[in-house]
């Protein structure tokens, strides 16, 4: 537990009474002064080089950051560029065929957060005695955080445990509402379907893929099943949904987002008042600004997970409860060294200990161990804390300097929300919509964006709760959710909306060309120019060093994920875990 810094100003958010100087690529930093601006610094007065960003005052050495596409030369330059070279036109492609640009800029704005992630735990490794530091964060290694889990299937000791071919939802009513269904219960899967008299072996056929659909980022379900739902209204298939216990959401348009949004913060710190009782940790260790920090993480499938997956490379002891028999999904195929390459990609070296949440003995051994933690994060289902008296308020009452930490769907700002998971919400907000452009029907990404994204701001909504504990003293409630994640990822999108503007990209925007033995990705500037030239009877280097005379940059899409081990466009190397199973890069540098 931390000894809180001394202070000199009132602090009500973790930035109060900082100031921050930000220069760089726009794109890159966006995220980046929002964030900051947010949790509560100041503008300073420009002393900045025109690539760095400055954090500091109040008593704070200040920490320093450099963020960048990648390595200068790369031909990583831009979010399509990095989106080609790093595997994600590829990941987000499968459900098409194809290789396919996100239509937004998902690594710049994942980028943006990391950066955030790096000064707070810059400052919080100061306020502990640590030195002032410098982070590097890089777009290229924001991909390689953001394939991880799909590099670890492909570089796993098995073959994948499902086809990995074209297809997936949205499903389309008989009077054209397009809707994603969501259940986690293969009883409420099937219950659905024979509500409306989909054929028995197409419901058999069709749950495998749909459940595995997060880990392949496709879903080639049985065409009888799209088939089937083109027969019913929309009313009719909403029914079926509330018999079976199966949920059922309308794909929202970017317009519908932008005349709900509150403009809320992506996360919400909340003082757990009073009487924090401040141990002596001392200086953090061996370089890492969390080192000697303890995280005690209840979390399921991605996104509790990769913030406590984030906090323990920062550091931080992480210890994972799971419950009795261990975390299912560690036998998830396929398998390295018998443990699930996926698992071992959010979780290789945390501890585990096994708790039966139900057990009223196991919740005072969970207490104990709260009792003697920095951190407590989890993303049970809503409502499922205050049942267990394992609330906020229960374990401030056993550790009154406990940062209390909550990954949810919704954040209780929709009404009448349906399940709080990565495709309902990328279907409720417009995401599906922001991700292709104009011309292409609304589809959400079966690349689980907002798990990711929301795991990110997870880290960061941590961090920034760990941050103010450490300037005033007092524990600390954080609430991050995949909603706040959405609205992060959109807002540029949402402002053109406001705008009267249009707010998706053109027609073909990020579809890489296809070369006579793959496919090249031009960068946003030279994608027009590109477009004119024929590169279809080409090998891939050919066809770049055609553009390339013509002064036009791209780069070759990465179409097999196991070749990014031997990739020199990227900044940092993939290694191997104790297990075999690949483990990308750090995605922050510490100086």
């Amino acid at each position: 537990m931390a000894s809180p810094a001394i202070t000199h100003t009132e602090v009500r958010r973790p930035l109060d009474a900082l100031r921050c100087d930000i220069a760089g690529p726009p794109a890159l930093s966006r995220v980046v002064a929002d964030h900051l601006r947010r949790l509560g610094a100041r503008p300073g007065d420009g002393d900045v080089d025109s690539e760095g960003i400055a954090l500091g005052g109040d008593g704070f050495a200040g920490v320093t950051a450099r963020t960048a596409w990648g390595v200068p030369g790369s031909g990583i330059e831009d979010e399509a560029t990095a989106q080609a070279a790093t595997g994600v036109m590829t990941v987000h492609g499968r459900r098409h065929g194809a290789p396919r640009g996100l239509g937004v800029d998902y690594l710049a704005t994942a980028t943006g957060v990391l950066t955030v992630q790096g000064l707070l735990a810059g400052l919080i490794g100061q306020a502990r005695g640590g030195p002032a530091s410098h982070v590097t964060t890089s777009a290229d290694r924001t991909g390689l955080l953001t394939v991880s889990q799909y590099l670890a299937a492909a570089g796993a000791d098995e073959p994948e445990a499902v086809e990995l071919s074209a297809g997936g939802p949205p499903f389309s009513s008989a009077d054209g509402v397009l809707f994603e269904l969501e259940t986690l219960d293969p009883g409420a899967w099937a219950a659905f379907w024979r509500a409306l008299n989909a054929p028995a072996d197409a419901i058999r056929a069709g749950w495998r893929p749909f459940q595995f659909r997060y880990a392949t980022a496709c879903a080639p379900f049985p065409v009888d099943l799209h088939e089937v739902t083109r027969l019913h209204v929309w009313a009719r298939i909403r029914q079926a949904a509330g018999l079976s216990g199966a949920e059922v959401c309308r794909l929202r348009t970017l317009g519908e987002r932008a005349a709900e949004d509150d403009g809320a913060d992506p996360w919400t710190l909340t003082a757990l008042g009073p009487g924090a009782v401040a141990a002596a940790a001392g200086a953090p260790m061996s370089g890492r600004p969390l080192s000697g920090l303890t995280v005690l993480e209840a979390g399921r499938r991605i996104q509790a997970p990769l913030a406590a997956h984030l906090l323990g490379l920062l550091g931080a002891r992480v210890i994972r409860i799971e419950p009795p028999g261990g975390d299912p999904l560690r036998g998830m195929p396929p398998a390295c060294d018998g443990i699930s390459a996926r698992w071992l990609a959010l979780n290789r070296g945390k501890e585990a200990v096994e708790i039966d949440i139900k057990s009223s003995a196991d919740r005072r051994r969970l207490r104990e161990l709260a009792a003697e933690a920095d951190v407590f994060l989890h993303n049970w289902a809503p409502g499922k804390a205050g049942e267990l008296e394992l609330d906020a308020e229960h374990l401030a009452a056993v550790n009154p300097a406990l940062v209390y930490a909550y990954t949810g769907g919704w954040a209780d700002r929709i009404a009448d929300a349906p399940m709080g998971t990565d495709f309902m919400v990328q279907a409720r907000t417009g995401v599906g919509e922001a991700v292709h452009p104009a011309g292409e029907p609304p589809v959400p990404s079966l690349m689980t964006l907002l798990d990711l994204l929301g795991g990110l701001h997870g880290t960061e909504a941590i961090l920034a709760g760990l941050l103010l504990r450490e300037r005033t003293g007092h524990g600390v409630r954080v609430d991050s959710s995949l909603l706040g994640a959405a609205d992060t990822l959109l807002a540029p999108a949402l402002h053109w909306v406001r705008q009267g503007l249009d707010p998706r990209p053109p027609a073909g925007f990020r579809h890489p060309l296809r070369t006579s033995d793959g496919w090249i990705a031009p960068s946003d500037a030279s994608a027009a120019a590109a477009a004119a030239h024929d590169v279809r009877g080409m090998c891939t280097e050919d066809a770049l060093d055609q553009l390339r005379s013509h002064g036009l940059t791209a780069t070759a899409v990465t179409t097999d994920l196991s070749a990014l081990h031997h990739d020199p466009r990227l900044s940092g190397s993939i290694s191997r875990d104790a297990h075999g199973a690949p483990a990308v890069p750090d995605p922050w540098s510490f100086a």
